[in-house]
């Protein structure tokens, strides 16, 4: 098929791509709609390409790559814990962002991965680690411990006292500044009463 090769060498070091990707890069070769979308459908039915969301398409092997189908987005909760090596347990990708999209857990290569919505408020705390040949953003380990409280998730004692080592605590003060009450209580209890 005509431009496959084109698109191919395109995106294919890009995580991820869309079909507004697309049209921008075939416009100027004159592409119609109903070609875009058959040059599409046609990368699928082959393989060469996978769906992670409506519209957003990736040629990379890893599901790693879900949460740019999400941006803005960090990686999250348990999924941080194993990217940073502070648990042994393997975990499912966690993506979390402000975006009003459909959450829940969802399906990519046949791996499973969870979308979490946090408020716009609570959106920082997050740097860019190495991870196989490209970079995602992971929350560092005082958002990490603020995550489990706001989404109420249970902590392992391990896992927690990882945490608390990693913690700086000036950092710590100054997120929990932007965080609700309640998150903020619910930091200050596990700081201060560990699981047993």
């Amino acid at each position: 098929m005509k431009y496959v090769k084109e698109v191919r060498q395109r995106f294919r070091n890009a995580s991820v791509f869309t079909i507004s990707d697309l049209k921008v890069f075939l416009k100027p070769r004159g592409i119609s709609n109903a070609y875009l979308y058959l040059l599409v459908h046609n990368l699928l039915a082959k393989s060469e390409a996978e769906r992670i969301t409506k519209g957003v398409f990736t040629f990379k092997d890893e599901v790693q790559t879900v949460g740019f189908a999400f941006q803005p987005f960090y990686y999250g909760l348990q999924d941080a814990l194993s990217l940073r090596n502070l648990w042994e347990q393997e975990t499912n990708p966690i993506v979390i962002t402000p975006r009003r999209v459909r959450v829940g857990l969802r399906s990519f290569k046949g791996r499973n991965y969870l979308v979490r919505r946090i408020n716009r408020k609570m959106f920082f705390g997050f740097e860019m680690l190495k991870y196989g040949d490209f970079w995602i953003p992971v929350s560092n380990a005082e958002k990490t411990l603020i995550d489990f409280a706001y989404f109420n998730e249970p902590l392992d004692k391990n896992a927690l006292k990882e945490l608390k080592r990693l913690t700086r605590k000036n950092v710590l003060k100054d997120y929990l500044k932007h965080c609700p009450q309640k998150t903020k209580e619910k930091v200050n209890q596990m700081l201060n009463n560990p699981p047993r």
